[in-house]
């Protein structure tokens, strides 16, 4: 079956439920690696940076703690750009796993293709799906002085500081960052910009 193609950036629990989405869709997949989203400020200013930009899809496990993390992530984005799928409670566990989870439903990762697609669905467009376009790698970190060269850290900022992320943002989140907002010729002029 094709893929759906989503422009909207989904965000997600874990690697595992990244992995899911994908088997069902051409999207922008962002983890929040489970409760990590509440002391990394990189990912949560990438999170409010695609939010400026346009709705964000929040699909978290159907537990206390994906309510916890959804509840995180919602405070911290305006209501309207948000939209809110939730999988059904499920009881049973993940096959990699070797006990169910504390709740015993099955999160994001367990949840069958055919329900993520129902719910991915509406939102599927016959366009460019979010962040599908060639990728910038290290190496262009490299080119662009951003990584490898005594003022790279201070380059590293003032792109951040550019494209409205925080400063000191490591070279690996940072370009996980510009690889969701912008293509490779985007990058390019932006920092002959600066």
């Amino acid at each position: 079956m094709e893929k759906l193609r989503i422009n909207y950036p989904i965000i997600v629990e874990g690697k595992y439920d990244k992995i899911k989405i994908l088997s069902v869709a051409d999207a922008c997949v962002i983890q929040t690696d489970g409760f990590g989203v509440f002391k990394n400020s990189e990912r949560l200013a990438l999170i409010r940076k695609l939010a400026e930009k346009d709705k964000i899809i929040v699909m978290t496990d159907s537990d206390g703690a994906g309510k916890l993390i959804r509840s995180h992530i919602t405070s911290a984005i305006p209501r309207d750009k948000l939209i809110q799928l939730y999988i059904p409670q499920i009881e049973g566990k993940e096959k990699r796993k070797q006990a169910p989870s504390a709740e015993g439903y099955l999160g994001v990762e367990g949840t069958e293709v055919d329900i993520i697609r129902r719910l991915l669905e509406p939102f599927a467009s016959e366009s460019e799906a979010c962040g599908e376009h060639a990728e910038i790698t290290k190496l262009d970190f490299f080119e662009l002085g951003l990584t490898g060269k005594d003022d790279s850290s201070t380059r590293r900022d003032e792109l951040a500081v550019a494209i409205g992320l925080p400063r000191k943002m490591t070279a690996n989140a940072l370009l996980a960052a510009v690889n969701v907002l912008m293509d490779r010729d985007k990058l390019y002029s932006v920092m002959e910009s600066l």
